[in-house]
């Protein structure tokens, strides 16, 4: 069972608008998290100490939209990263296998560098709405804004090229999600070639829980690797109230501002040490475990639904020329 490049993208990303709605206020949680800093907080201004005390001050304070503050601009950005994503992802593939004439899968490095390049695609095209996603999740009541509104506000105040604020960290992070998807397919064949003691069939396939569970070990490695960067690029697009800003020390505006991801991490580590590197990391892990393996269940199954459901997106069982394989 093959999908085209464009099926594959729409069963990835269906699976993950779900799996982003479904754990949402983890997300808002994990984004302040980030974004706070070692020195205490101004008034007016929450701090959590956890992913459940960040929930509980968020629902007393805000109330049930607290928690899903910034959820259609999260959704439009999950749909676009998600969807250029796997649709590079497949179409690199296909490409890799029409030049070689073989199905023999890649090798491990080449499936990293593979996922790699599919990840930097699709940050081109969804960092803006990731950065307006990150300013209505941090963003006071009152000022918060709708998703063209914070768009139109970043502009006017920051100009164009604050909307790829954090790229040069987002494309660092692109070893991210191909750590992610190069060991789940590692994994994934390993686990089907001990279960029938054969070469892996091309109709071979995970049991759930099998999914599951491989696509919570590989997103977990992923997290931990890579952590004080994603810190970073959240930082680089957050960018506090100028209320808030007014009411700072000169050291803690400092602090607070930053311009290059090693910026970042030398403030954070002078302030709080290599520990501050780290702060979120486990609602981080715990948002993206449960994402990841609802993302991983969820594109099976929807896979089999757009296979049933949507014969055009069918790959044809013949020889295309490379770039009109859909």
């Amino acid at each position: 069972m093959k999908l085209t490049p464009f099926g594959d993208a729409m069963a990835g990303a269906l699976g993950a608008v779900l799996a982003n709605t479904a754990i949402y206020p983890m997300d808002v949680v994990k984004t302040r998290l980030q974004v706070q800093t070692p020195s205490p907080s101004p008034s007016g201004v929450s701090r959590y100490r956890s992913l459940s005390d960040g929930l509980m001050q968020i629902y007393c304070e805000e109330g049930a939209a607290g928690l899903y503050s910034g959820l259609a601009a999260g959704t439009l950005g999950t749909i676009a990263s998600s969807f250029s994503y796997f649709y590079c992802y497949s179409w690199v593939h296909t490409v890799y296998r029409r030049l070689r004439h073989s199905g023999k899968p890649p090798g491990t490095v080449l499936e990293l560098v593979l996922g790699a390049l599919a990840g930097a695609m699709s940050q081109l095209v969804s960092l803006p709405v990731a950065v307006a996603t990150t300013r209505q999740q941090t963003a006071p009541v009152k000022d918060r804004r709708s998703l063209l509104g914070t768009l139109v506000r970043i502009v006017q105040h920051e100009g164009v090229g604050a909307l790829w604020c954090g790229l040069r960290a987002a494309l660092v992070l692109t070893v991210n999600p191909a750590i992610t998807y190069g060991l789940f397919e590692r994994l994934k064949r390993l686990a089907l070639s001990r279960a029938g003691g054969a070469p892996v069939s091309p109709l071979a396939r995970l049991t759930p829980w099998q999914t599951l569970l491989i696509g919570a070990a590989s997103k977990t490695l992923a997290t931990v690797v890579t952590y004080p960067y994603i810190m970073a690029k959240v930082r680089l697009q957050w960018r506090p109230t100028d209320h808030v800003l007014a009411s700072l020390s000169p050291r803690e505006r400092e602090a607070m501002t930053s311009r290059t991801a090693f910026d970042v991490l030398a403030k954070s580590y002078r302030d709080g040490g290599l520990r501050a590197w780290y702060s979120g990391m486990s609602v981080q892990i715990y948002k993206a475990v449960l994402c990841q393996a609802i993302l991983f269940v969820l594109r099976d199954e929807l896979s089999r639904v757009t296979w049933r459901a949507a014969p055009s997106l069918r790959r044809v069982p013949r020889s295309l020329p490379v770039g009109k394989s859909f």
